[in-house]
């Protein structure tokens, strides 16, 4: 686990550079999408780099993380909507080549399983973007969630629905109870993952995920077992961690 702590502008820089390899060495890339605002520099600079520096998604496919359960089709906050205006519609990424999992199926259980079919038929995915909740989830697999979990339905607890209330004007009541998510075992799959995290309010989070031990009470500490994750951190989200002038010395000693 290589961990990065860095201003925003740098790690943006570093979660690109990681979607960049994908998108030209590979002829066939798979992205791992995720939303929140946490990813939110990195798709900001990968669409710099599509607009001046003719990076193109012409030919990558694209897998979300999750999807809200019942959020109606038109719903601005559907996650589907979200990477569309964060993402796909600023650069030359094909929708019919964007997927997510489908939270108003009537079979939830069938979407689920399909989802998971697509994702293999493609290949795997090649890199993922993730951000990390306050109780440590990724995606939304939420504290206790097995390790070998795959794309599944997942209640939500009141703690992830506060955090995402900001996106429904305030209102926790109105966040949706139950989500579509990738499981921990479907996001280790992923040939490399990047974390980005921001704000004192992951500082927690991350210190578990980076120098905890690994349980289920911290989903994210699963990371620690995949051999290509890098965690992308604020100096106020590496506020908690003890060994943060070690990583430090050892980035700083990349450019040497």
């Amino acid at each position: 686990m290589q961990v990065v702590i860095a201003e925003v502008g740098e790690l943006a820089r570093r979660g690109a550079d990681a979607v960049e390899r994908v998108l030209r060495e590979r002829t066939d890339p798979v992205l791992g999408l995720a939303t929140g605002s946490s990813p939110l520099p990195i798709y900001d600079e990968l669409v710099r780099r599509h607009t001046e520096e003719g990076l193109s998604f012409a030919l990558a496919r694209a897998f979300l993380l999750d999807e809200y359960v019942g959020l109606p089709a038109e719903h601005p906050e559907r996650y589907r909507h979200v990477i569309e205006r964060e993402l796909e519609s600023r650069v030359d990424l094909d929708p019919e080549r964007v997927q997510g999992p489908d939270g108003l199926a009537e079979d939830l259980a069938g979407a689920c399983a399909r989802y998971e079919d697509a994702i293999a038929a493609a290949g795997g995915v090649d890199v993922q973007i993730l951000g990390i909740g306050t109780d440590g989830h990724i995606a939304f697999n939420e504290p206790g969630s097995s390790f070998a979990s795959r794309t599944r339905v997942m209640p939500l607890t009141r703690q992830t629905r506060e955090d995402n209330a900001r996106y429904f004007d305030g209102d926790v009541e109105a966040v949706p109870a139950r989500a579509l998510t990738q499981g921990l075992g479907t996001i280790m799959a992923a040939g490399q993952i990047v974390l980005i995290a921001q704000g004192s309010g992951k500082a927690e989070a991350v210190h578990q995920m980076v120098e905890g031990a690994v349980s289920a009470m911290w989903p994210a500490t699963i990371l620690q077992h995949h051999p290509d994750v890098t965690v992308l951190l604020d100096e106020d989200a590496a506020g908690k961690l003890q060994l943060a002038d070690h990583f430090r010395e050892v980035v700083a000693a990349e450019g040497r």
